[in-house]
C-alpha cells in the first residue's frame, strides 16, 4: 500500500509505503492460529482427540440438536474442520479453505445462538472464527503460503474470495434448513 505525502519542504511528492512483509507475518499468524485451532476440533469430531466425542459421540450431538443422520453430519464437520484448518495454515487453497472453516462455524452458530453473547453459552468463541475464516477467504493468505506456488491462486483475487464466502453461506443455508 503506498500513500504519495505532499512535503513542504520537498518540491516533489515523497512515497512513503507499508511493509508488504508485515501484512504477509500478521496473515501468517492468523492462519496457524485459527487453522490448527479448528482443526483440532476437527480432529475431536472424528477421532475423539483432545477429549472429543469421536464419530459417535458427535453424532450423537448432532442428532439432538436437530441435524439429519448425525453421525454423517459429524464426518462433514470433522473433515471440513480437520481439512479446512490444516488447509489455513499451510495457505493452501485458502479461500476454499476459509469457506469450509466458515459454513461449519455459521452452522456452530446457529446451534448455540440464544444463550447470549458470553461464554460458555454464547456464541463468542464461534463469532471470532466465522470472522477470521471470511476474512482469511477475502483477503488471502499472504505470501507466506503454499499458494503462492498455485498459478491461478498466486495472486489473491477479492472476487475468489467472495465467491467462496457465498459458497460457505449457500451450503451453511442448505444444511440449516434440513435441521428440524
Amino acid at each position: 500500500m503506498t500513500r504519495v505525502l505532499t512535503s513542504p519542504l520537498a518540491s516533489s511528492p515523497t512515497r512513503e509505503s507499508t511493509s508488504p512483509h508485515a501484512y504477509d507475518a500478521g496473515l501468517l499468524i492468523l492462519r496457524i492460529a485459527l487453522g490448527l485451532t479448528v482443526a483440532a476440533h476437527g480432529t475431536q469430531k472424528l477421532f475423539g482427540w483432545f477429549g472429543g466425542g469421536g464419530i459417535d459421540g458427535t453424532g450423537q450431538f448432532f442428532a439432538q440438536s436437530g441435524y439429519p443422520a448425525g453421525k454423517t453430519m459429524a464426518v462433514i464437520a470433522g473433515v471440513s474442520e480437520t481439512l479446512g484448518g490444516a488447509a489455513l495454515v499451510l495457505g493452501l487453497l485458502t479461500p476454499l479453505a476459509g469457506a469450509a472453516v466458515l459454513g461449519t462455524m455459521i452452522n456452530a452458530l446457529a446451534v448455540k445462538w440464544g444463550g447470549g453473547f458470553f461464554a460458555p453459552e454464547g456464541v463468542e468463541y464461534e463469532l471470532l472464527l466465522v470472522a477470521g475464516a471470511a476474512a482469511l477467504a477475502l483477503t488471502g493468505p499472504g505470501r507466506i503460503a503454499v499458494d503462492r506456488f498455485l498459478p491461478a491462486l498466486r495472486t489473491h483475487r477479492l472476487r475468489y474470495g467472495a465467491a467462496a464466502v457465498v459458497l460457505a453461506v449457500v451450503l451453511a443455508g442448505l444444511v440449516l434448513l434440513i435441521r428440524s
